[in-house]
């Protein structure tokens, strides 16, 4: 049931709140960009430089621990890149951008396994949470776009809508 909004107050400033569910998911995944491209960045660097903390003789699908370090080095800026448009600009392309870099690091950390099996299995994890939380909404959620492409969040009001005789 809708409230009146006390006098002085815009409604829909109300309806609009950084505590909604799906703000909250797309929050928690920006956050999962920065910390995934983070831990990317320094995993590309260290395959870059051959360290030795990398299983030796590792065999590839193709290319060899110095061009995947490169890789995940490029999908590392872009997760970072990603992230700021999401968390900062709120932009519904980084969203979408981020949806798809995660894509990519997950098929990336699948081939980049031999040299790290088990941290390789768990950047994935990780990579389809992030996935979840930049795609999934609540359904009282709506994301309207502005004319510079950034979308803000707007809630609907409870009650109202198609089916609810509203």
């Amino acid at each position: 049931m809708p409230t009146a909004a006390p006098h002085g107050e815009d409604p829909a400033a109300g309806a609009r709140g950084s505590g909604s569910t799906g703000s909250g998911l797309i929050t928690f995944a920006g956050v999962l960009l920065i910390l995934l491209g983070s831990l990317n960045a320094l995993d590309g660097i260290a395959a870059i430089a051959r360290s030795h903390f990398f299983v030796g003789n590792a065999h590839y699908v193709f290319g060899d621990l110095r061009s995947w370090g490169w890789a995940i080095l490029f999908l590392a800026v872009a997760q970072l890149a990603a992230a700021y448009g999401v968390l900062a600009l709120r932009a519904q392309w980084a969203r979408w951008t981020g949806v798809v870099v995660l894509g990519l690091n997950a098929f990336a950390q699948m081939v980049f396994a031999p040299s790290y099996p088990l941290w390789s299995v768990t950047v994935i994890a990780i990579d389809v949470i992030g996935i979840y939380g930049l795609t999934a909404q609540s359904t009282s959620e709506q994301w309207a776009p502005t004319a510079d492409g950034t979308a803000p969040p707007v809630r609907a009001e409870r009650g109202s809508g198609p089916g609810t005789g509203a």
